[in-house]
């Protein structure tokens, strides 16, 4: 089949997420057709650098025929069964061991579900049960931040903060706030242009992180603390932006939350697995949460699995006080994508995949992304480990552009014409590669990036160069 005929079978039945139907059936899909390493190929025949990979998920890259090999060999074996009615299967139980050993000490328990946005569903139920047996069921306000992505079930649109998808979503589930974003460049500069390094003079960066954790502190007090059962973040706002609070702003946090025991509840969906150099997002900013919400690296995105780690004063008082948990899922703990996880978690330790994002490959993007820093469209280059951001910004101001300019859409698809999936929310330009990509990778990375803010720069100095929106909506999972 050429790629013509895939779109009109995809334009016929096909109904993306997060995408204009209409528009999309008018343009046309990119048909992606296979991929090795941290490369895809579409049906034209483009090779092209995933710098997303995928979203978020192909830690290990594609084509480990490691992992078709589980897949296989339990396919044949169990391709299916449940974990419900007292029964269990090895691929669960082992796997279920093996996170929890990786997991920081005081987590001892998983519960599987099929994705992240089920995990965040899970979290939800689990914190509220939990201090309802503890004799607080008024304990069920749960805060979580503005900007931010939980998924996009119900529960997960609720608790993420994310204005479009709250205009959708109909009731929404109540009892759930939102504060303060820790998005120091977007918020936490003042309006009077860029200093000689780049950098548009405002508020300290850490002054900035402990004002969001006072928002926190001020929306617990609002609410009432014999009400609120729990905080919920991300280590790094992945889908909000590659947002990497300041410094100070996770121990301000730990301190507001312990001042008024309410539980953590730290979204590891992006950032575990290595993302951020540890092999969760908690343990590099020395958080012990109480849930862990897990899924998209887990399996290199292989199979779909998520889960939530569940740390020790939820799990036992669920276990010792809760009797049945009416909750759970057909796919909970599918022995083949629980197969395909552990070989993935197998391989990761194995390469020392982990601490070569924090020594090796980490630093090296850091040093070649910040670089960019010195192009005139961008106002802040930033990166932790293997996630990366690029605030595009007007080069006579030092300020955002105009939203109808649609400047990031045209850099990202400048970036995709270039070679390179590197994705935009708004005007800020991501990347979160493969951990196994190479420093030559890096290097063309960097290369195809910079050809594309300069095509950008070049097509905003035409006349009337405003594009026209891309009807391929960027997701924010």
């Amino acid at each position: 089949m050429h790629t013509r005929d895939y779109q009109a079978l995809d334009r016929a039945h096909y109904l993306h997420p997060f995408t204009d139907f209409k528009a999309l059936g008018e343009e046309g899909s990119r048909i992606i057709e296979h991929a090795e390493g941290v490369y895809i190929h579409d049906s034209e025949g483009n090779r092209i650098l995933d710098g997303m990979a995928g979203l978020w998920c192909v830690n290990l890259g594609y084509g480990r025929e490691e992992l078709v090999a589980a897949a296989t060999e339990q396919m044949r074996q169990l391709p299916y069964y449940n974990s419900f009615f007292k029964t269990a299967h090895p691929p669960a139980v082992k796997l279920a061991e093996t996170l929890c050993r990786l997991a920081p000490a005081h987590v001892n328990h998983v519960f599987f579900t099929g994705s992240g946005s089920e995990a965040n569903d899970t979290v939800l139920r689990m914190v509220r049960r939990y201090w309802a047996l503890k004799g607080q069921p008024d304990k069920q306000w749960v805060i979580g931040r503005k900007n931010a992505y939980h998924g996009s079930t119900v529960a997960g649109v609720s608790l993420g903060g994310m204005a479009p998808m709250h205009a959708q979503g109909g009731p929404l589930v109540p009892k759930i706030a939102h504060v303060r974003q820790p998005y120091w460049f977007g918020e936490g500069r003042s309006g009077e242009g860029r200093s000689g390094e780049g950098r548009t003079a405002g508020q300290d960066p850490e002054a900035f992180g402990r004002e969001c954790a006072a928002a926190l502190e001020a929306k617990i007090q609002e609410l009432g603390e014999e009400n609120v059962a729990a905080f919920i973040a991300e280590p790094v706002q992945g889908a909000g932006g590659a947002i990497i609070p300041p410094e100070s702003y996770w121990p301000a946090v730990k301190a507001v939350l312990t001042k008024y025991d309410i539980l953590l509840v730290v979204d590891e969906v992006i950032c575990g697995f290595g993302r951020l150099g540890e092999w969760f997002g908690s343990v590099h900013y020395g958080l012990e949460p109480d849930l862990m919400p897990i899924a998209k690296g887990l399996s290199s995105g292989y199979l779909p699995i998520g889960g939530v780690l569940v740390g020790d004063r939820v799990a036992e008082t669920l276990i010792e006080e809760g009797g049945e948990f009416f909750h759970g899922f057909t796919y909970s703990g599918h022995p083949v994508c629980a197969a395909v996880a552990q070989r993935n978690l197998e391989l990761l330790e194995a390469e020392g995949l982990v601490d070569r994002v924090r020594d090796e490959i980490g630093p090296y993007l850091a040093s070649r992304w910040k670089a960019l820093e010195a192009h005139p469209l961008v106002g802040e280059a930033r990166s932790l480990g293997l996630i990366g951001a690029l605030e595009l910004v007007d080069p006579a101001t030092g300020e955002r552009f105009a939203e109808s300019r649609g400047v990031g859409t045209l850099c990202r698809d400048l970036c995709f014409a270039g070679g390179l999936v590197m994705r935009s929310v708004g005007d800020t330009m991501i990347i979160s590669p493969p951990l196994v990509i190479s420093r030559d990778e890096i290097d063309e990375l960097i290369d195809k990036a910079r050809a594309a803010l300069d095509a950008t720069l070049a097509r905003l100095a035409e006349p009337q160069s405003d594009p026209r929106p891309d009807p391929q909506e960027e997701s924010p999972a």
